[in-house]
């Protein structure tokens, strides 16, 4: 079965109404220059009132590790999604801390699928690159790009880049991801989620990976 993480949370009702339609995870950005950005204070609260095997991602962007360090014990992470150019050495140095990693790479019309390979990480996510953004930006990419690397990798792949519950069909279908990861097709503005949004968007990944999983057996 597909998982589905809604990123970009900012409020406790967000959280509560994702995790009642069925979401895996939450996601709450920590990057200041995100209009979704959320305070390490107002996201432990939001943490706090989860209920349970909801998993709380940080979303981090070129931050020190220290300053991860202190978020991450402070709010009660369980997983950190790097979305900057950290490379392969920082990335290890996080496992200290006790967390899931997942390291995102931005795809682009010059992107070269071999840059993944130094990573040991707990999971790959593909969003859209964008020289303005790193994330968020509501446009799609080339999934295809994708193939060979779930072919030649073990690592579970989440995607990501301007899903929405129309567009959503193809690439689960095609690709088989370990997840998908919504953040702007499932809003009313930035930071604010639409309750149908996001209960449709989960209930056609469920169904269509549910209905994959039937043909196999």
């Amino acid at each position: 079965m597909v998982r589905v993480k809604i990123c970009g949370i900012t409020s406790e009702l967000d959280a509560q109404r994702a995790a009642r339609v069925g979401a895996w995870a939450v996601g709450f950005i920590f990057h200041k220059k995100s209009p979704r950005y959320i305070s390490p204070f107002k996201a432990k609260k939001i943490i706090d009132a989860l209920p349970p095997f909801i998993t709380p991602v940080g979303v981090f962007v070129n931050h020190n590790a220290g300053a991860m360090r202190d978020i991450i014990n402070h709010c009660g992470l369980r997983a950190v999604q790097l979305h900057g150019e950290e490379d392969h050495h920082f990335a290890h140095r996080l496992k200290r801390y006790n967390v899931k990693i997942i390291k995102v790479f931005r795809v682009g019309e010059n992107f070269d699928p071999k840059i993944v390979e130094p990573y040991k990480v707990d999971a790959f996510l593909f969003d859209t690159y964008d020289k303005f953004n790193y994330g968020g930006t509501g446009k799609t990419f080339d999934w295809n790009i994708l193939k060979q690397i779930k072919s030649a990798s073990e690592v579970p792949i989440i995607l990501s880049g301007g899903l929405n519950a129309q567009n959503v069909i193809e690439p689960v279908n095609e690709l088989r991801p370990y997840a998908v990861d919504v953040n702007s097709g499932v809003e009313e503005s930035p930071g604010k989620k639409d309750a149908k949004k996001m209960k449709d968007f989960i209930d056609i990944v469920t169904y269509i990976s549910g209905a994959k999983v039937k043909e196999q057996i």
